[in-house]
Order: C-alpha cells, then structure tokens, then sequence
C-alpha cells in the first residue's frame, strides 16, 4: 500500500507523544500539528520521528485542517495525540476507504477503561449523534479517528476551525450522500500527565458542544 499520511492535532500531549508515536503503524507518516504547547510537544514529537507543522490559530479545527493541507499521501487518517486512542487501528479505517468499500471511515468509541470516557462527554455525544442520524448518516459517535482521501476531504469545505470542525465534516459528508461506515475502536484512559481540553471538564465538553450545535444553524 502507498504511504498514508496520519495528521495529529497537538496541544501539551509531551507525556503522550512518544508512546504514540512509536505505535504508528509501518508505512503511515505522523504529522503533528502543534496548535500553541508549552511544553515541548514540537521537540519530542521531532525526536520521535514525526513531521512537525506549527498552526499558530488556536482550535481543533484550525490544527486539523493545517494538517489536511500539508499531507501529501492519498488517504489521510485523523488521530487525536493524547494516547486514548490506538493508532494499531488506523490499518482497518484505510482499508475500508482503500477498497471502495467507506468514502469516510469513523471510530466508534468503546471505552476500554474506568474514567475513559466521563459521563458528560458522552452525554453530549449522543445528543449530536441523534442529530446526525435524523440527518441520515447512521453514526452513534462523533469520534476523532477517521479516514478518507485527501482530495475528498479538502472537497468538502469544511469551514468551523474550533471543536464543530468533526461534526460539520460529517454534516457534509451526508449532505453528499457518501458512504461513511463506523468501526468499534478501543478508547483509552488517556496518558499519564496530558488533560483533555474537551471531557476533562464539564466545561470543556459545553465549550465543545456549543462549537458543534454552531456548525447546525
């Protein structure tokens, strides 16, 4: 299979990266796109074997979107950098785009771990998941691990560069009547020394919910 590109959106994941990076499956390049850490992720993720791009924006949506733009591979996978999630399975979402088979291939998180996933950043998730059903693409999870090719994507517009950047792709995404398929996905306690800016906190998961619902006006 030709080279596959995996865009990293990174905030302070310094403890995480290492980790990560080491499990990027063999012939996958990682690109980590650092939005603003203050902690060295730029170094470690260069000294780890990553490409490093340097968004400057704050956001979700601005660092996955630079990424995007600077792959270079046919199909491009999403991961977050926090360790929650196992690039070991990025090979299956590929195959499935690879094979004609999804045009989008999406995570559907199963918690493999006490405190993976807080009740209220599952609550939140399952009210936009509603959304997008009643939209027509069957998706029970808004998850950031997918997979499509480059030229599809940058196809779609996606406009939102906060945290509605994942939900307005897949908006999009059934607008044009694609086939997204979901595959079950391990999901993690993230590493040791890295916090969520999004289920960390009732908070962060408002602040997130409220980017999406923007995204559905």
């Amino acid at each position: 299979m030709d080279l596959v590109d995996v865009v990293l959106p990174c905030l302070d994941e310094a403890a995480a990266l290492p980790g990560v990076l080491a499990a990027i499956p063999t012939g996958y390049r990682a690109i980590v796109v650092d939005n603003g850490s203050s902690d060295g992720s730029p170094e470690v993720a260069a000294e780890h074997g990553a490409t490093v791009v340097h968004e400057p924006r704050r956001g979700y949506g601005a660092a996955v979107h630079t990424g995007l733009e600077h792959a270079t591979a046919e199909i491009v996978c999403f991961l977050d950098a926090d360790g929650s999630l196992d690039p070991g399975e990025l090979p299956t979402l590929v195959r499935l785009v690879g094979d004609g088979h999804a045009r989008l291939a999406v995570g559907r998180r199963i918690p493999a771990g006490r405190g993976a996933w807080p009740w209220h950043a599952r609550a939140g998730n399952r009210v936009l998941a509603t959304i997008l059903r009643r939209r027509g693409l069957p998706v029970t999870d808004i998850a950031p691990i997918r997979a499509a090719r480059r030229t599809d994507l940058l196809g779609l517009g996606v406009r939102d560069r906060a945290f509605g950047y994942p939900l307005e792709l897949l908006i999009r995404a059934a607008d044009a009547q694609w086939p997204v398929v979901e595959v079950d996905v391990a999901y993690r306690p993230r590493a040791t020394g890295t916090r969520s800016k999004v289920s960390g906190s009732v908070r962060g998961t408002f602040r997130a919910v409220r980017d999406m619902a923007g995204v559905l006006r």
